[in-house]
């Protein structure tokens, strides 16, 4: 269910009642993920033994996601470092640690020209549609224009969903009929935008992977169709992933990755899951921007990315 925003009228820049900034209060909406890391170790910091207590750290970190080649050098790394037992220079070196493979994927999202096209990619279920919604609410809440462009044509309840996006967030919905062409809702989303004098376009696209060969090549028809129309068009493929499914979605990263060349990365529903510490091995392995995380189901939810602020809030 989508929470009612409070807008004044189309093209206001003013529109928003209330939009929270930063990454307040993120150590409680990751909660899950710091107890799945820190919570059996933080218990045996009394009358456990350091090694015993590593042993605990190792296999937090791999149910946590982390993925086992980073967590195994991780407690390597701690097992060397620390040359006495001390569980508050433990947890400082974990952060370090972490932070150093994280801060490299610290990239917020930059417009560099007008209109910006931003691709947004993803399987069903992930929280695509409704990313675009709480990016469009923040583009407008800044003062931008936002076109929409409708382009999973072949999910009835995607178009409906961005429709009702655009009329709370005072945005042009660009769509065709059911089943039409998603390359034709690129090419009408951009030129839409360019006659409007707009700022930025969003384009929703299908995702569909249990027919991967012909879903990677509508996306690729897509990016063609868009850089007909703008040089460089799309600007930025932004792909969503649910952190909640863990190692696969590092898998549908990589798939859409070589299909497609992933400029950034939006993780969903952190807020849910104790699988948060996938957003390690993403990074270390693909090296892609992580522009926003999701924590929550409020249009403020969509938080910027910040390495130091997670690491702090997950350990």
């Amino acid at each position: 269910m989508l929470k009612e925003l409070v807008i004044g009228d189309k093209g206001d820049k003013g529109m928003f009642k209330k939009m929270k900034s930063g990454l307040a209060g993120l150590k409680s909406k990751l909660a899950r993920t710091h107890n799945a890391i820190m919570g059996s170790v933080e218990g045996a910091f009394t009358g456990k033994s350091r090694e015993e207590v590593l042993e605990m750290l190792e296999e937090s970190l791999i149910t946590a996601d982390i993925g086992v080649e980073t967590s195994l050098e991780i407690v390597e790394r701690l097992r060397g470092t620390l040359g006495g037992w001390d569980p508050e220079r433990l947890k400082k070196y974990l952060q370090d640690y972490l932070y150093e493979i994280l801060k490299d994927v610290e990239k917020p999202l930059t417009f560099y020209r007008s209109p910006f096209v931003v691709m947004v990619l993803g399987v069903n279920g992930v929280g695509k549609t409704t990313t675009i919604g709480k990016l469009a609410a923040l583009y407008r809440a800044q003062g931008k224009t936002v076109v929409l462009g409708a382009g999973d044509t072949f999910r009835a309840a995607a178009v409906e969903q961005l429709e009702i996006w655009g009329e709370r967030t005072g945005c042009d919905v660009v769509k065709q009929t059911m089943g039409a062409d998603p390359g034709a809702v690129a090419y009408d989303a951009i030129n839409a935008a360019i006659g409007r004098y707009a700022n930025v376009v969003l384009l929703d696209t299908a995702g569909r992977l249990h027919t991967k060969a012909n879903l990677m090549d509508e996306l690729k028809k897509v990016k063609r169709v868009a850089s007909r129309e703008l040089p460089d068009a799309p600007h930025e493929n932004l792909l969503v992933l649910d952190a909640s499914t863990g190692q696969n979605a590092l898998n549908q990263a990589r798939l859409f990755n070589e299909a497609v060349g992933v400029t950034g990365i939006v993780l969903t529903k952190l807020d849910g899951t104790a699988k948060g510490g996938i957003i390690v091995p993403i990074a270390r392995e693909l090296k892609i921007p992580i522009r926003f995380i999701g924590v929550g189901e409020g249009v403020d939810d969509l938080k910027e990315f910040y390495a130091r602020e997670f690491v702090e809030a997950i350990i």
